[in-house]
Order: structure tokens, then C-alpha cells, then sequence
């Protein structure tokens, strides 16, 4: 018997930096067992250059990726979301479209890299910075043990991991 692929969305205002690479994290980390995607309520309809940057430094196919509105996830025939995570603060305040079946939904906030202002390198440290939180987040999510926990224990544990301090001196 194969064991189910949940679907993961992925919500930020402008889906072109933290959202992103919480989709290619998700696909990566979550080895098949999850299948992520991304979008924005307001999307900036480019992808940041520093966000491709992270998502192909752990081997991610970036050629699909684009920003886009998290309208196209609420049509009919679009993949039914098992998951709804927004990873900025402005998204979570948002009101969302109705999202087909009932997906469980978390917050999980993380300073916007893509508002950082400065020299290249300076916006790598911080893309990196906030990728490695996303990567804690992601990694925690993954590995509960979802085939056993109901769907209240699941959402107890999801909006838990958003909750917990994302560490500040990597």
C-alpha cells in the first residue's frame, strides 16, 4: 500500500521569496511524501533572484517556478490542498479564498528577505538566514508521524511548529 502525498500550499503577499522556497524545501526535504506549491494574494509576478539562488542550491528545478495568485488554487479542477501555510504576517491577515475541501491551516512568520535593502552579499545572508528557519520549520513538519495523528493532533502540531522560535543568530 503507498502511503498518501499531501498537498502543501504555501502563502505569502508578493510569492516571490519566502513562499518559494518553502515549495522547493517541501518537495525536497519531503522525499515524494509531499507535493508543494506557492502562490501570493498579491503577486509581484517575479520570482527574487536570491530565492532561485536557495531553492537551486539544494538541487531544485527553479525552471517552473513563477509568482502567482492564490486565486488559481481556489478554481475548480485546481489540486485539493491538504495543508495552508502563510510564512508572512500580511498574508495571514488576509482574507483567503475558500480553499476546496478542508485543509488544515498554520501560520509560520518569517522576516521578508526580498525587503532587505544593500549589497548582494548582505541579501544572500539574509536569504540564507531565512531559508535555514524555513528549512527548521519544514524539516519539524515533515517528519510527524501524520499516518498516526488525527486530523486535531495535526493541526495542534502544525500551528505549533510556527509558534516556536525561529532561531536569530544563524
Amino acid at each position: 500500500m503507498s502511503e498518501k502525498i499531501f498537498n502543501v500550499l504555501v502563502l505569502c503577499t508578493g510569492n516571490s521569496a519566502r513562499s518559494v522556497m518553502a515549495e522547493a524545501l517541501f518537495n525536497v526535504v519531503g522525499k515524494g511524501r509531499f507535493h508543494a506549491y506557492s502562490a501570493g494574494s498579491h503577486p509581484t509576478g517575479v520570482v527574487n533572484p536570491f530565492a532561485l539562488e536557495r531553492c537551486q542550491s539544494i538541487g531544485y528545478d527553479t525552471s517552473g517556478l513563477r509568482s502567482k495568485s492564490w486565486d488559481e488554487f481556489a478554481l475548480q479542477g485546481a489540486p485539493q490542498m491538504d495543508f495552508v501555510i502563510t510564512v508572512c504576517d500580511q498574508a495571514a491577515g488576509e482574507v483567503c479564498p475558500v480553499w476546496p475541501g478542508t485543509p488544515i491551516t498554520a501560520h509560520w512568520g518569517f522576516t521578508d528577505p526580498a525587503a532587505i535593502q544593500g549589497a548582494d552579499d548582505d541579501k544572500r545572508r539574509i536569504f540564507e538566514k531565512v531559508f535555514r528557519q524555513i528549512l527548521n520549520r519544514v524539516n519539524q513538519f515533515v517528519n510527524l508521524p501524520l499516518h498516526i495523528l488525527d486530523r486535531n493532533a495535526i493541526q495542534k502540531e502544525v500551528r505549533a511548529i510556527g509558534e516556536r522560535p525561529v532561531e536569530s543568530n544563524q
